[in-house]
């Protein structure tokens, strides 16, 4: 007889302990892997984040029953939930500059305030009166849902080429509620908690104000000291943003210790203490804290769409809560936006459009689900509904909101129409003759210089231009670089070419960045700098910054020619004059493709190609 291994009780809590560690390690891995492969699939197709997560995790989680992270993660899932807002909070904050709000228009002003108020007092009335919901319950969905988080509606507005004064309104309207949404959750859950409790007193009111304040001061002396040894060297580079992610959950965790749920407050402020201490390193703080938050909102979207039960998800249905989120979209946002702009210079057709577009997004959803266990623990029974509710807002904002945004703009003619526009780095003869053509083809372009003297190129030629230095966080704020997908470096200096490339690729990505090509026997000798850090190379690579001036200098002139079946691209480049030099091909579709060593490009009939070429001959 075959020997069969026998197993004491401790042998088999060993083995039942390894066979649980490897269902979790699995649903860590599948939760990580559904998160991002969904951010890499809306980023391909061009399709709402929100969207594809949500298939995904309704997918594995309530239709297939594949996994239910709330059971699988146990203890861990409430922290895991809680830190990730925190972070994800954070980062939100790190953009609060008060610099920002500074010189903003009375539109932006009024809607990032009075309109932010009546949004809260409007939501959490329709929450109470039409979803059915308990007033401490209401209150705080009602403050969670004035955010149109900068997540979502920057992708957007890149997509809808909104005319210049829209866009900016949308764009620092995300960007300034963003972090006050779950701010204003967390005040009306304190608030509302203990005016609830039945013992309430002065006293206890008294606390929870004091509460607050110290969370505050606590997140304000995290900011301040993570700030403070940046600037005086006391932390060195490679373990800044370790220091930082640490920072944020000792600041959490210890301020949830003391006065409990008010984590998300210190959080908050230690964001914005950082964010306006102006320190030297904040670009690339905020770099990596957006891609950590870029992971987590994947992580925590997937596991809170996938622990949704298939009651409460149905629920979406009840025709209170669809009344309620008609309510929202049709209501409570235009009611808000005209009421908080009265008295502006908006025009009625910016205040309709302005009034129709809030979509709400993943932070909105992450602190929602946050707040439905906080709630619930806490005895309201009716917060087990808020992250459907939300799930469902979220998704028919990002729907109707996301879809409809183009077409809505260019029916009240807030649409440039206009193709993708290009940034170019660097005034020089060269540069402003390529932008001048840019602009005889209807493409966005901008001109920026730090030199007064160099842009008087571009003042002779009247293509739009911008004094300052790019690299500049104050000139940062003043270009809106939503309608540019493109930006080319085309300074003399190949050091500073590529250190723009490098600083401006999560803004652009390394797709969308060009620069001239290093100029091998003069200026800084650049052969050995890593492609990662550099956009790509253009042209070709003779192509470089003394060779174009050069050739503008002796009169080479940018020529359009359009490929048509009778005069096809192969006769084009058999015309070509051999020191002639192809710049771009302008595509039927309105897209842009530039030349780069070694190319391929095939421009097809319809497709206008522009180069660079020797003047006629007498």
């Amino acid at each position: 007889m075959a020997n069969i291994p026998h197993f004491d009780g401790h042998e088999s809590a060993g083995v039942s302990e390894v066979l649980y560690m490897n269902d979790l390690l699995f649903i860590l891995m599948l939760i990580g892997a559904l998160g991002v492969s969904s951010q890499w699939i809306a980023w391909r197709f061009r399709l709402p984040a929100i969207v594809v997560m949500s298939v995904m995790g309704l997918l594995v989680g309530p239709i297939l029953g594949i996994m239910d992270p709330n059971e699988d993660l146990g203890a861990l899932y409430g922290p895991l939930i809680s830190i990730a807002v925190g972070i994800i909070l954070f980062e939100g904050s790190l953009n609060l500059d008060f610099r920002e709000i500074k010189g903003l228009g009375k539109p932006i002003f009024r809607i990032t305030t009075v309109g932010a108020f009546l949004a809260w007092i409007l939501g959490s009335l329709a929450a109470h009166y039409i979803a059915d919901l308990s007033w401490a319950v209401a209150f705080v969905i009602g403050g969670i849902f004035i955010v149109t988080g900068p997540t979502v509606i920057l992708p957007l507005l890149r997509q809808a080429k909104l005319k210049p004064r829209p866009a900016a309104i949308l764009k620092w309207e995300g960007i300034i509620v963003d972090p006050f949404g779950a701010l204003v959750a967390v005040f009306a859950y304190e608030f509302v908690k203990f005016i609830t409790m039945a013992d309430v007193t002065f006293i206890t009111v008294l606390g929870f104000l004091a509460g607050s304040l110290l969370a505050a001061v606590i997140g304000a002396i995290f900011g301040y000291g993570i700030g403070w040894m940046f600037e005086n060297g006391y932390v060195p580079e490679f373990l800044k943003s370790p220091v930082v992610l640490a920072s944020v959950v000792m600041a959490f965790a210890l301020s949830d210790a003391v006065v409990h749920e008010t984590g998300l407050l210190a959080v908050t402020v230690m964001g914005m203490t950082i964010a306006n201490m102006h320190i030297s390193s904040i670009g690339d703080m905020r770099h990596f804290k957006e891609n950590i938050s870029i992971l987590l909102i994947s992580v925590i979207f997937i596991m809170l769409t996938a622990s949704l039960d298939r009651d409460i998800l149905l629920s979406i249905f009840d025709w209170h809560i669809v009344i309620f989120i008609l309510i929202m979209l049709f209501v409570t946002r235009p009611l808000s936006i005209f009421l908080s702009t009265i008295n502006t210079d908006l025009t009625f057709k910016e205040k309709l459009l302005v009034g129709w577009i809030a979509p709400r997004g993943i932070v909105a959803l992450t602190v929602a689900g946050y707040f439905a266990g906080v709630l619930t623990d806490a005895g309201f029974e009716d917060a087990n509904i808020l992250t459907s509710l939300t799930f469902g807002l979220v998704f028919a904002t990002v729907v109707a909101h996301g879809f409809s945004l183009g077409f809505v703009s260019k029916k009240l003619g807030l649409s440039t129409e206009s193709k993708p526009g290009v940034l170019i780095v660097g005034s020089s003869k060269f540069s402003v003759n390529l932008a001048k053509v840019l602009e005889d083809l209807n493409i966005p372009v901008l001109v920026t210089d730090s030199s007064w003297s160099r842009l008087s190129h571009a003042r002779r030629l009247g293509v739009p231009y911008e004094h300052g230095e790019i690299l500049s966080e104050q000139t940062d704020y003043q270009i809106d670089l939503t309608p540019y997908e493109y930006m080319i470096a085309l300074t003399e200096y190949d050091s500073y070419n590529t250190l723009v490339s490098s600083t401006f690729m999560p803004a652009f990505g390394r797709e969308h960045l060009f620069q001239l090509p290093l100029q091998v026997n003069q200026g800084d000798h650049l052969e050995d700098v890593s492609k990662h850090i550099s956009g790509h190379l253009l042209f070709e690579e003779s192509a470089n910054w003394s060779t174009l001036n050069e050739k503008i200098n002796k009169g080479y002139l940018f020529k359009k020619t359009t490929i048509t079946n009778q005069y096809p691209y192969n006769q084009f480049l058999k015309e070509l004059d051999s020191e002639s030099i192809l710049m771009l091909v302008l595509r039927k579709s309105g897209s842009i493709e530039f030349y780069k060593p070694g190319s391929t490009l095939r421009p097809e009939a319809g497709d206008t190609v522009i180069s660079l070429q020797k003047p006629p001959q007498n």
